[in-house]
């Protein structure tokens, strides 16, 4: 829901709760401080004005977050926040505001014409309903604009689809099951363009019991675009994954405006 392009600076996701959150534990404002910062600082090492910059430093992009999901703006990790946080999301970091977002006009593929290659499996899914789901995904995006998908089989795509778990070699490791279900890379080369896919989670082809791997892969692709978060809790690039039905699904008016903002 390429990172030396800079789409990944810091996962303002954590593990999934099943229970409402009455109140922030000791736990949660450690958990929090991870997901905002990436190092976190070393708190044994801070003293005088660097605990104080620091903090500061947390009030701010506590008050980026909650303005982002138009909740009260405190700056201070609050039950609403906390809440937020621990939903399943995608790892892109939510660094604009705006109804849609892009990376910026230069962070876009210069050629309509691009390549996919799906590296390994989940076990969760079949071959084939993994194939159709990733197929379909990139269709979305299609469907809207002028760019045309080619599967290829070996070698470097530009779109390289890749599951695994915790730390997979890009510096941004994944956090088990729920919390973030997968991160995307924007247009560029080397890593640019590619999405990896969280397997410690549970990605289904249809049902509602798990995630959707349509849904989450054509959020990603949205990333592998050019797209980033949009504050629209109805667009397909909002951050928290919900379920929708992928056989009636319509890429909302606001990822349309998005994407053809870059491709036409």
């Amino acid at each position: 829901m390429r990172s030396c392009s800079l789409c990944i600076i810091l996962s303002l996701a954590v593990a999934v709760y099943c229970v409402p959150v009455s109140q922030v534990t000791e736990q949660d404002e450690h958990d929090a401080e991870v997901c905002l910062f990436t190092p976190m600082c070393s708190r044994c090492a801070l003293g005088g004005t660097i605990v104080f910059q620091h903090i500061s430093e947390v009030s701010r992009k506590l008050s980026e977050m909650q303005r982002f999901f138009g909740l009260h703006i405190t700056g201070t990790l609050d039950a609403d926040t906390m809440t937020m946080m621990k939903k399943p999301r995608c790892g892109v970091p939510d660094t604009n505001i705006a109804s849609f977002s892009t990376f910026g006009k230069n962070l876009k593929w210069e050629k309509n014409s691009l390549t996919y290659r799906i590296e390994n499996y989940t076990p969760d899914m079949s071959v084939s309903e993994v194939d159709d789901s990733i197929e379909k995904a990139l269709q979305v995006w299609a469907k809207v604009t002028p760019l045309r998908f080619t599967r290829i089989y070996s070698g470097t795509a530009d779109i390289m689809i890749s599951f695994s778990r915790q730390a997979h070699g890009d510096f941004y490791p994944f956090d088990g099951p729920d919390g973030t279900l997968a991160h995307a890379f924007a247009p560029g080369p080397n890593i640019g363009g590619d999405a990896h896919f969280d397997d410690d989670e549970s990605f289904t082809f249809r049902s509602n019991t798990g995630y959707v791997l349509f849904l989450v892969a054509a959020h990603e692709f949205g990333h592998s675009l050019g797209l980033s978060h949009s504050v629209d809790p109805g667009a397909l690039m909002y951050p928290v994954y919900s379920y929708n039905n992928p056989d009636t699904f319509v890429l909302p008016r606001d990822d349309v405006n998005g994407i053809q903002s870059l491709y036409g």
